[in-house]
């Protein structure tokens, strides 16, 4: 077991294969700042997917046990279910999914479960047409997402988790819709508290919607009660309707941060860990990796990152430190 300096083991790998991304959600990425003109890496910077196999197989000898594949937006990297088919293959690994905005998903869910991927998390946030295509920049309605979720469920992947952040005054009324229609159809719809992550959305806290006023929203329509969570590093704090029908979960890393149990490493895709989804600098895997450096060595550096890691940003944030340089949410995955 790997420790880190508060004693958290690492247990989860969040692998990003990829920065770009089909939406330009104003949270995430901003359609002012990353226009036509913005300049994506290189696909000769990228890890291939035998580098990303060989890290991943790595961790898991370190003790990593989920597996989750994100971006930017996954669908999006050619051939990206031959990466599902290798990771698949490490043993150890309990647990293989993937992050997605569901918008490709139509044509791919059935690739993806025969390649191996177990689980799938479609982002969607809101069911509104008109709040929808404000807050994926791109002006996409919701039936392309909806498509891919049904396409995922035919699939095999259900029950599906479907997430959605939540921002005061944009689509905080229509959570309640949202949450009945995953519930009508054995899914598990997961708010998530607008976040400051990265330096370019320009949060404030006054657009965050607290969880607890969530979960009051959602409980006067359909009662919940909470559920304990299920494994330590667990993000969602868990909620079930009372008559039985399935549940929900609240992500509150701004009111309720739960940094004391995160068990999480990112990958980016041109092959940097970073031990934060607030850090600012990340651990060069690449530059070693394709100087010949071993297995071994590699489990060393990576190993080494984690054992110093002391990071506890959400517990710490204020407004002090919130405008200082972060990493941005597309580059390392959620």
């Amino acid at each position: 077991m790997t420790l880190d300096t508060f004693g958290r083991p690492f247990r989860d790998l969040r692998i990003s294969v990829t920065d770009r991304c089909n939406f330009r959600c104003p949270y995430c990425m901003p359609a002012e700042i990353f226009g036509e003109r913005y300049e994506f890496l290189p696909k000769a910077e990228l890890l291939t997917f035998e580098e990303i196999e060989r890290l991943a197989g790595i961790c898991v000898r370190l003790g990593a046990r989920k597996l989750r594949i994100t971006g930017g937006e996954p669908l999006v990297r050619n051939e990206v279910e031959k990466l599902v088919a290798g990771l698949a293959a490490i043993e150890g690994a309990d647990d293989l999914t993937m992050t997605t905005n569901g918008y490709l998903l139509p044509q791919k869910a059935d690739a993806l479960r025969e390649a191996g991927l177990q689980r799938v998390t479609v982002s969607l946030d809101s069911l509104d047409d008109d709040v929808f295509r404000k807050m994926n920049g791109r002006g996409f309605g919701t039936a392309r997402v909806l498509q891919g979720i049904e396409a995922a469920e035919r699939a095999g992947f259900a029950p599906i988790k479907i997430n959605a952040v939540v921002q005061r005054g944009v689509n905080d009324h229509t959570i309640v819709d949202l949450a009945r229609y995953a519930k009508e159809r054995g899914h598990v719809a997961r708010f998530i508290e607008y976040m400051d992550v990265g330096t370019r959305n320009g949060w404030e806290m006054s657009e965050v919607a607290p969880a607890d006023e969530i979960v009051s929203a959602i409980d006067a329509e359909m009662p919940l009660e909470r559920v304990e969570s299920g494994y330590r590093g667990e993000v969602a704090m868990r909620y079930r309707y009372v008559d039985g029908g399935g549940e929900i979960g609240v992500i509150a890393s701004v009111t309720q941060p739960f940094c004391g149990d995160c068990t999480r490493l990112r990958l980016s895709p041109e092959g940097a860990i970073y031990t934060c989804l607030f850090g600012s600098e990340g651990s060069d895997l690449r530059g070693p990796m394709r100087s010949g450096a071993s297995d071994e060595d590699l489990a060393a550096l990576i190993a080494g990152a984690w054992r110093v890691r002391s990071d506890r940003y959400s517990e710490i944030r204020t407004s002090m430190t919130g405008p200082r340089d972060k990493v941005e949410m597309y580059h390392i995955g959620g």
